[in-house]
């Protein structure tokens, strides 16, 4: 017992051990960046602030790029550079067909960064569209391109996009006139309608053959990404192409998907070298019938197809008490025509109908109709039995023939030169921030970017998080039957803790003193016994002795009697070989050996009285001796028994 209880101990020891590591990493994770800040305020985790004050001291600067770039927008200094677009949708009402979306340049709502200011969507079931030109145009040649900005849906989002577009260089590009059908080379970015979450990457991608532009849609992640548009955080979307015609997709710097351009986009950038011959028809006597009816069934004679599949109950009996001559409903007495009835317009008035009262507390009113119950001999319209069709010839397909529109483009990435970036959004949600865009060609440059401007707003956004109860207080409010998953979670480990950890108790004094209190009661009955028992030995020990005399004494006069009737039959055989001589020494001679051998026999017979009791006696020590080492009435019980 102290062995597994020592056991339990560690077994307690290890998983308290396990849970404090556990939770201090879990905060080592949630106060994890890679960037520089300032020294914490230690009472800032004592006490709670307020959401619009950063719980931590952050400096932060404008990030500057640290090797060659295509663009950089922190909108730290306003809207210098962006175009607002002045021209019109197309195919719509003019009512909402204007670009007339409003964009302001301001700071987070939530998890403020002082100084980082960014461009916010700011009205609702409006077009909007910016743009502005890159430093220098992106030529697809053997450079990879990388795309970053960050996107934040301050208020959720119910239906509405924060995708970028990369504008295709051309001679008549023309900012202002930037809309809808304004060619793009790659549009990428989350979108959202509905319950539909979407993370766009396509891309326009030029037929070599005919020279016209299909869209191509990288296909869906297969990541969960309902969390980044309901949190209200700032996350960090990341488009990398590279030259060996690959793609990734980062949201906050994890990959959430990845592919060929040549591979993983629909529909394919290469066309099916076959396609099915439009001019095949399929063949009249083309028999797709897996199974027919079999054309050898034959009708029973006894099937009835005009068997109904209801009858009427003929056991059934009329309630007692049933209404024949009351209808179900009746005009309602209270009704009355309204005032502005009129029936030259409307027709006759007629009051309105409501059950009738007085069948309510019978069995039913009007005509009474038997009620109609399953016919056993129903058996509904007789079909011939399925079996496999001998003709069948499978399911007909065209045949294929060479696709005339073939061609075979193996380096997709060389893409349409991109000159510039633009937003072109219609949003039902407003206050969408987006902030530090960046077009590169190095991952390092890139991520030393998100590091200056993301990392702080991460950081920040980490410090303010609300502790785990409140976070679970929230859910639980949100979602009820989650207070019965938390019930469980703590009463199971609180539960086993209590059954394996908790000291048992001491059984050794218990059973200790449990056994003297079974000798002593052993002790007082054996001497209540053993006093009996000595009574009853002294009496039979009387008895025994008076037995044994008797019984030697019988013994004795047996033996006597046994020797005079053999000396007297020797007597007699002698005296018939030798009559009359020496008659009167011989019967002298036979007085003295009787009394001779009488007193032998006395002799004998005591002394095997004595030995016998001799060895009575120890035999019965003896089993007294060996008695006492199991039980001591055992001994009395067994001298009693050998006695008798």
């Amino acid at each position: 017992i102290t062995k597994m209880h020592f056991q339990w101990d560690w077994l307690c020891l290890g998983v308290l051990i396990i849970s404090s590591v556990t939770a201090e990493t879990e905060n080592e994770e949630n106060l994890d960046a890679d960037v520089e800040v300032g020294d914490f305020d230690t009472q800032s985790q004592e006490t709670e602030v307020d959401r619009d004050k950063p719980s931590i001291e952050v400096v932060y600067h404008t990030p500057k790029p640290t090797g060659e770039v295509y663009f950089t927008e922190t909108f730290d200094g306003g809207l210098s550079g962006w175009v607002l677009s002045k021209t019109k949708k197309e195919d719509i009402d003019d009512n909402i067909a204007k670009y007339d979306g409003r964009w302001e340049v301001e700071e987070l709502k939530e998890n403020t960064v002082p100084g980082d200011r960014g461009l916010v969507l700011k009205s609702v079931a409006k077009h909007h569209a910016i743009s502005a030109m890159l430093t220098k145009p992106f030529i697809f040649d053997d450079k990879p391109l990388i795309v970053q900005y960050e996107v934040n849906f301050q208020k959720g989002i119910d239906c509405g996009g924060a995708y970028i577009k990369l504008l295709s260089s051309s001679d008549d590009l023309d900012l202002e006139y930037f809309f809808d059908r304004t060619p793009y080379t790659i549009m990428f970015g989350p979108d959202k309608c509905g319950e539909d979450y979407k993370l766009h990457f396509i891309f326009r991608h030029k037929n070599p053959k005919t020279g016209e532009y299909d869209e191509k849609h990288a296909e869906r992640p297969d990541v969960d990404l309902k969390k980044f548009y309901l949190d209200k955080k700032t996350h960090l979307y990341t488009l990398v192409l590279k030259p060996d015609d690959t793609f990734e997709m980062l949201i906050d710097q994890t990959v959430v998907s990845k592919g060929s351009l040549l591979e993983n986009m629909v529909p394919p950038v290469n066309p099916s070298k076959e396609i099915e011959d439009p001019s095949d028809k399929k063949p009249d006597d083309w028999d797709e019938r897996p199974k027919i009816p079999d054309p050898n069934a034959v009708k029973p004679d006894d099937w009835d197809e005009d068997e109904p599949s209801k009858i009427e109950d003929p056991d059934a009996v009329k309630p007692e008490g049933w209404l024949d001559d009351e209808p179900e409903y009746v005009p309602d007495p209270n009704a009355k025509k309204p005032k502005d009835w009129d029936e030259e317009m409307d027709g006759e008035w007629e009051a309105p109908q409501i059950p009738n009262p007085k069948c309510e507390t019978v069995p039913g009113c009007g005509q009474w109709v038997r009620p109609m119950k399953n016919n056993p001999r129903y058996r509904g319209k007789w079909r011939a039995p399925m079996i496999d069709n001998p003709n069948y010839q499978g399911i007909w397909s065209p045949r294929k023939i060479p696709n005339p529109d073939y061609f075979e483009d193996l380096h997709p990435f060389k893409m349409t030169t991109v000159s510039a970036i633009g937003l072109e959004l219609w949003s039902m949600t407003s206050d969408i921030y987006f902030d530090n865009f960046i077009i590169c060609s190095e991952k390092e440059v890139a991520d030393h970017w998100a590091a200056d401007g993301w990392g702080l707003k991460k950081l920040v956004a980490s410090a303010n998080e609300p502790g785990m109860f409140s976070q679970l207080v929230t859910a639980a409010e949100d979602h009820p039957w989650l207070w019965v998953l938390y019930i469980l979670t703590l009463a199971l480990p609180v539960g086993l803790g209590v059954l394996f950890c908790w000291p048992a108790k001491k059984t050794d004094d218990y059973d200790f003193k449990k056994t003297d209190v079974s000798k002593q009661i052993r002790k007082g009955e054996l001497k209540q016994e053993r006093e009996e028992f000595e009574d009853d030995e002294i009496d039979e020990e009387k008895d025994n002795e008076d037995t044994a005399e008797d019984e030697r004494r019988e013994m004795e006069e047996t033996k006597r009697e046994f020797l005079k009737d053999t000396k007297k039959m020797g007597r007699e055989a002698s005296l018939s070989e030798d009559e009359g001589e020496g008659g009167e020494d011989i019967d002298d001679d036979e007085e003295e050996n009787e009394d001779e051998e009488e007193n032998e026999v006395a002799d004998a017979s005591q002394e095997e009285g004595g030995m016998s009791n001799k060895s009575d006696s120890e035999d019965e020590k003896k089993e007294a001796d060996e008695g006492t080492g199991d039980h001591p009435l055992r001994s009395v019980r067994k001298r009693r028994v050998r006695k008798d």
